[in-house]
């Protein structure tokens, strides 16, 4: 073999390893990113599910309430218009606005307890108020898990190369789920 054959085989040889090389840093590049939207992705699934026990257990709750209140119809009202409004939102940021504005709602809601102190004995208020209590529970760490997943999404966005790989894989950045203004104030309490 003569000597310009061989540099010509080191120089293809370079040519494939570094070809290979790139191929496979833009690979998981792009791995990486589809990666991160999906667990944005799962990570909202699992906030709906928890959202979706939410909106079944209050027809339970307002119907034990009801019985006891039955002069606080604005009340359930607002309750059937935040569930029919979680329910029509087309956008995740719709469906955070309608939870957000039934969180507002349901305290108002489970305030009602102090007023009618035989509510507070019913037992099926109480399994229901526990329920709803456990399941608000596990929609704040389902939230939590959610902004981390778009956290991680956004951050990688906003780097050189994370950017180039989103336009090519078509993904975007994700919104926060969080929380309005008017709950952030902390509540007075006044005896």
């Amino acid at each position: 073999m003569s000597k310009g054959v061989k540099i010509a085989l080191i120089v293809i040889a370079i040519v494939v390893l570094i070809g290979f090389m790139t191929f496979s840093w833009f690979l998981k590049g792009y791995n990486n990113v589809i990666a991160m939207d999906e667990n944005v992705k799962g990570s909202w699934a699992q906030v709906e599910n928890q959202l979706k026990r939410r909106y079944d257990l209050i027809p339970n709750l307002v119907e034990t309430v009801k019985g006891y209140a039955a002069h606080e119809k604005e009340l359930f009202e607002h309750i059937a218009d935040a569930r029919t409004k979680y329910f029509n939102a087309g956008s995740v940021k719709d469906k955070i606005n309608a939870s957000n504005q039934l969180e507002g709602v349901l305290s108002r809601l489970l305030l009602l307890n102090e007023q009618y102190p035989q509510l507070k004995a019913n037992e099926s208020f109480l399994k229901l108020q526990d329920s709803l209590e456990g399941t608000e529970n596990r929609i704040a760490v389902e939230r939590k898990r959610y902004n981390e997943s778009v956290q991680l999404l956004n951050t990688y966005i906003r780097t050189f190369f994370g950017r180039f790989f989103a336009a090519f894989a078509g993904v975007s950045s994700a919104e926060y789920y969080e929380i309005p203004e008017a709950e952030k104030e902390v509540p007075k309490v006044k005896f």
